[in-house]
């Protein structure tokens, strides 16, 4: 079997190019093995040294997210002598805004990952959708970007702290047979301006079934309990419909979307609902 190494380089987290190559690498699947090597936070001539040997062992593609003109240069004339190809992914944007805005970029490594303003934004609506997980916080819902709702197994909790990592707040509040839905949400339902967003989540009723059954069983639990029950599975889905059409809220069916995918969904209502541009 034909082995292909991929080298991301990086000067700081990775977070970007493994990204872009994640994106683009779905596009193959009939490649049968992909090896990604991956250098975080290069730097330094000592660890550009010790990525070319890297390469040298695996002659692979290079992509990287290199801003110091020097450090860059030692990487791509090792590209050159090795016969080995060097994309450098920020480039085509980086001089596309240079010409539209007309002005210089700085070269400053990591400069994304600044502990600036969004930053604390971001730390901070972690920390409160931590706290509003699964229902179990309902004071300062006023505060919150948007409030998820869905019955048990509908990817609320991963779906919320990926808007988190984005900067939203989020709340997320599961909908449990014979138990009403807090007051403190329905009050926030009824805020005519400046209130959360409210969502939510659905999924085909057979395929929650089986997600909850292979629930049942890493928690070595009966796979027969009225929880996975499709019959009632499927009422319960139902009846989550009815309460989601009765308010008016948007409903996001996640069976066959990622959580990415539902996030982005959501990001865009939310700008919607404060009348910002998208």
């Amino acid at each position: 079997m034909t082995e292909h190494h991929l080298h991301l380089v990086s000067d700081a987290t990775g977070e970007t190019i493994s990204s872009a190559v994640r994106a683009c690498l779905v596009q193959f699947d009939t490649v049968p093995k992909v090896n990604q090597h991956l250098w975080w936070l290069v730097r330094t001539p000592g660890q550009v040294r010790r990525l070319i040997e890297g390469i040298q062992a695996h002659p692979g593609v290079v992509f990287f997210t290199l801003v110091d003109p020097e450090i860059r240069a030692v990487l791509e004339d090792a590209c050159r002598d090795l016969n080995v190809p060097a994309v450098p992914l920020l480039d085509p944007v980086l001089f596309a805004l240079k010409q539209y805005f007309q002005a210089d970029f700085r070269s400053d490594p990591g400069r994304q990952h600044n502990l600036d303003d969004a930053y604390f934004r971001r730390i901070d609506a972690i920390h409160y959708t931590l706290a509003h997980d699964d229902g179990q916080l309902l004071e300062n819902l006023q505060d919150a970007d948007v409030i998820v709702l869905g019955v048990s197994r509908t990817s609320k909790t991963p779906t919320c702290m990926y808007l988190a990592n984005k900067g939203y707040k989020a709340v997320n509040i599961p909908l449990v047979p014979a138990v009403p839905v807090p007051d403190q949400v329905l009050t926030m339902a009824k805020t005519t301006s400046g209130g959360p967003l409210i969502v939510g989540l659905t999924r085909e009723a057979r395929s929650l079934s089986q997600l909850r059954r292979n629930r049942l069983r890493v928690m070595h639990e009966s796979v027969n309990s009225i929880y996975a029950d499709e019959d009632h599975v499927r009422d319960e889905v139902a009846r989550a419909r009815r309460l989601f059409a009765r308010h008016g809220w948007p409903v996001i069916d996640v069976t066959r979307k990622s959580i990415e995918e539902v996030a982005a969904a959501i990001i865009q209502r939310i700008q919607r609902h404060k009348g910002m541009s998208w």
